[in-house]
């Protein structure tokens, strides 16, 4: 194999893998949050690592970016036939919409518990 079809092998992985630190983060947070509301004494404590995984799942999110754009350029059409390809990429589309709606309610839904 070659290093480009290499390269792009590992781009798909890193894309995905960033996908799932950045979910992970996201419900770390949360947990973290609502262990150091029921425990005050450790509130200083948990407060630095919810900053710490919420820091964490913007490095995930830009390379979540950056890897899709990479992704874009090294697309191939009419993999699975013509007919295929247009549904994929209808499909596409609306995984991308709804996954920045994910991903816009989720920092909506953390700042307030990370930097309160």
């Amino acid at each position: 194999m070659n290093i480009k079809k290499s390269a792009i092998i590992f781009n798909g992985f890193l894309h995905d893998f960033a996908a799932g630190i950045w979910l992970a983060a996201m419900v770390t947070i949360v947990l973290l949050h609502n262990a150091h509301v029921a425990h005050p004494e450790v509130v200083a404590l948990l407060n630095s690592l919810e900053r710490l995984f919420f820091w964490w799942s913007v490095g995930a999110m830009v390379t979540i970016m950056a890897t899709g754009a990479g992704r874009t350029f090294t697309y191939v059409e009419n993999w699975y036939g013509p007919d295929a390809e247009r549904v994929r990429r209808k499909m596409l589309i609306t995984k991308h919409v709804i996954l920045a709606v994910v991903f816009a309610a989720g920092y909506f839904f953390v700042w307030s518990k990370t930097f309160h």
